[in-house]
């Protein structure tokens, strides 16, 4: 993990109490940011991830969407710091990739059975999917139903799809036509 101390947004001590158990015992927040997560309500749920569970079992950081959490055990405390990530949702991304490719490397027969065709796509028919649908919105403005016959996807594929495009700000909603989501390319 590459860190870069501009990344950092706050730390806080947690302690614990025999009696009430975990309490906030100090707070620092770093100008931008400080508003992502209220620490004086999740001090409870960040003590039990960090401390709760099998000895040597426990994580050392847990990535959350908007920040992640480094935590140092002491004692019965536990000092937080809190960062913001940078340019990690394309790591998030390719992750999810691999994924995928396990999860439909993995599948049973059965499961193939229940599915409808064209359920599975493998990774490299998703870029190929994903990069013409870019083409495509980058001359004309498609609603979402007409991708997915376009395409010949299911519906809950297509709109991951969209989704991931999203993310990666290739695409952007334009607006609707009925019910469907429009889109065109960013």
């Amino acid at each position: 993990m590459n860190f870069n101390e501009n990344e950092l947004f706050g730390a806080a001590l947690i302690g614990f109490d025999m009696i009430d158990g975990p309490f906030l015992k100090w707070k620092k927040e770093n100008g931008q940011g400080t508003n992502i997560v209220n620490l004086d309500e999740f001090a409870m749920s960040f003590y039990l991830a960090f401390r709760g569970g099998n000895a040597g079992k426990k994580p050392r950081a847990i990535l959350y969407d908007n920040f992640y959490i480094v935590a140092f055990p002491r004692d019965l405390e536990l000092c937080c710091l809190f960062m913001k990530p940078q340019g990690i949702e394309n790591n998030i991304q390719q992750l999810n990739k691999i994924a995928n490719r396990y999860m439909n490397e993995m599948e049973t027969p059965n499961d193939d059975e229940e599915s409808k065709d064209g359920e599975n796509i493998n990774t490299n028919e998703l870029d190929e999917i994903e990069r013409l649908i870019v083409n495509v919105l980058s001359e004309i403005e498609m609603s979402t139903p007409e991708l997915r016959r376009y395409f010949k996807v299911s519906n809950a594929q297509i709109w991951k799809i969209m989704s991931d495009l999203e993310s990666a700000k290739k695409v952007l909603r334009k607006g609707k036509k009925g019910r469907a989501q429009c889109w065109i390319a960013a």
